[in-house]
């Protein structure tokens, strides 16, 4: 007896019907399920209304919900380039005055701490100039940072003191 050649480019006779087991397969494995028994799918995202409660001291990430939302009220004139509130990071992308056409800004602030304090926050500004057509890193005015530091800190006293909480 000799071995059926096969045709060139023909699967062999198992490999033609390996999709139809595998449905075979699949289906014998949700037959015993009972579809009461799974979780309903939740929206995380959705929650949590924090406006409906006036906001908590302390988002889910561990950072201090009033600083955080001061920082953010503060450097809203800037444009944002990324912003975490689990992390307590927000980077804003380059800010160009519009008095101002060699000069831009960027800045980032860190929430570090979940209380109410000046040394949970650390603010960097980043300034360039440019110079023969070339953005050139300078360092900013000494008084920069910590103005900026001193806004964001008021406005989350300000946002605490208007949700009830006083200032100890």
């Amino acid at each position: 007896m000799t071995p059926r050649s096969q045709p060139t480019g023909s699967l062999p006779s198992v490999f033609r019907y390996a999709p139809f087991a595998a449905l075979l397969l699949l289906g014998a494995c949700g037959g015993s399920r009972d579809p009461s028994s799974l979780a309903a799918p939740r929206n995380h995202l959705m929650g949590v209304d924090r406006s409906a409660t006036g906001g908590d001291d302390q988002l889910q990430g561990g950072v201090n919900a009033y600083l955080w939302r001061g920082a953010l009220d503060t450097l809203s004139f800037m444009p944002f380039a990324s912003a975490d509130a689990v992390g307590g990071v927000i980077l804003t992308d380059w800010y160009q005055p519009p008095a101002s056409t060699d000069e831009r800004f960027k800045i980032a602030a860190y929430i570090l701490d979940r209380r109410l304090r000046s040394d949970a926050l650390r603010v960097s500004v980043f300034r360039q100039v440019r110079q023969g057509g070339e953005w050139v890193d300078t360092a900013p005015a000494n008084n920069t940072v910590s103005d900026i530091t001193t806004r964001i800190l008021s406005r989350a006293r300000q946002l605490r003191a208007d949700n009830g909480h006083s200032d100890n």
